[in-house]
């Protein structure tokens, strides 16, 4: 069965805006003025230029190369004209000259410290539009369709790694039914890509290979532990991977594996329930668990919804600390479809935390029963 084919709106991976020039020009001749006016004031004019040397430094972490070689030269001017013109005392000629010269070093200094961390911020950049265009191509866009299921949902990498997450998702057609992933990374952003793609990998092989989800899940452990084996030989952390997986065929009822996650809401006639499931060990760490892996069975009949979501959305907080109440909340919206039931939660979240503070990646994902079944 074909899946989707539409594709989801990303934003541009944005670089850190540099303040506008006119902005640069305003701010430094304000600060000169400011500084001469204390002078003046003060009448320590000249011992007070002191202040005006560290501009450049200033510059250097928030502007351009251009803006902060200008701030320099500035600097650099005033302080020179300064010390040549009101300062006339022939016994402090050592003095100015230190100055002047101590200005000059410290703005060749800011300008160079200024290339060095625009030429960090450009190749992270890269990275992370490597990363996402990777991402984007491995993250098969929503809605996705198969022969039993329709998944709809929305996915929003953390804010300060934009496109970039560790939550994932996927869904396969295959013999024994339709297969729904859901998962998330532990960390996020650029370190957390890596067993993102091992897991999807892994998933996508084995959903066609292994007709029952134990055997599934159970090579989606395997492949969480060799990526944990290859990070460790590189230097890096190992990770663990919590995941829901579902199965649903042409009975009324989805079987669901839970390794250590958010558990599913059930959406049915009006109401909202969470099924009662046994939880597992999350993915790499099922050598540590007493007990095999187990399915549960849920009931799902024609017409109803199962919500899939990730811990992000669950612990999104608002600014006085209180978590985002999800059952409550999704109660509030079940007169929504399930296409458009992601997207609600998701802003009413980010409503819920005023000042936009998410702690994590947020996923959440509606599955129902294919339309033409």
């Amino acid at each position: 069965m074909p899946r989707i084919r539409r594709t989801r709106s990303v934003d541009a991976l944005d670089a850190i805006e540099p303040p506008d020039t006119l902005q640069v020009l305003v701010g430094v001749v304000s600060v000169t003025a400011l500084v001469e006016f204390l002078g003046v004031v003060s009448g320590s004019e000249v011992w007070l230029l002191g202040l005006l040397v560290f501009l450049p430094g200033t510059a250097s972490a928030l502007c351009t190369v251009r803006q902060t070689a200008f701030v320099s030269a500035w600097t650099t001017l005033v302080v020179t004209l300064t010390l040549l013109v009101r300062d006339t005392d022939v016994g402090r000629w050592l003095d100015r000259a230190l100055l002047i010269m101590l200005t000059i070093a410290l703005g060749a200094t800011s300008v160079y410290a200024c290339r060095r961390r625009l030429g960090r911020e450009h190749e992270m950049l890269r990275l992370r539009s490597t990363a996402a265009a990777m991402q984007r191509h491995i993250l098969h866009p929503l809605p996705l369709l198969t022969g039993d299921v329709l998944v709809n949902g929305v996915y929003e990498p953390v804010q300060e790694d934009r496109l970039v997450g560790g939550d994932i998702y996927d869904v396969v057609d295959s013999p024994w039914g339709s297969r729904v992933l859901i998962g998330d990374v532990q960390g996020k952003g650029l370190a957390a890509v890596g067993a993102a793609f091992a897991v999807i990998g892994a998933f996508r092989e084995a959903a066609y290979r292994e007709p029952t989800l134990t055997a599934l899940v159970d090579a989606l452990d395997a492949a969480v532990v060799r990526h944990n084996s290859h990070a460790e030989q590189a230097g890096d952390d190992e990770r663990f991977v919590t995941a829901l997986v579902v199965g649903v065929d042409a009975g009324l009822e989805a079987q669901i594996v839970n390794c250590g996650h958010v558990p599913p809401r059930l959406v049915q006639d009006g109401a909202v329930s969470t099924p009662r499931l046994e939880t597992g060990v999350p993915l790499g760490l099922a050598e540590l668990a007493d007990d095999p892996t187990t399915v549960n069975w849920c009931a799902f009949p024609e017409g109803s919804t199962l919500l899939l979501t990730t811990d992000g959305l669950d612990e999104t907080r608002s600014a006085d600390g209180t978590f985002y109440p999800v059952e409550e909340r999704l109660t509030r919206h079940l007169g929504l479809s399930p296409a458009e039931l992601p997207r609600a939660l998701y802003e009413d979240a980010r409503a819920f935390a005023a000042d936009d503070a998410r702690h994590d990646d947020v996923a959440v994902l509606t599955v129902r029963r294919s339309p033409h079944r």
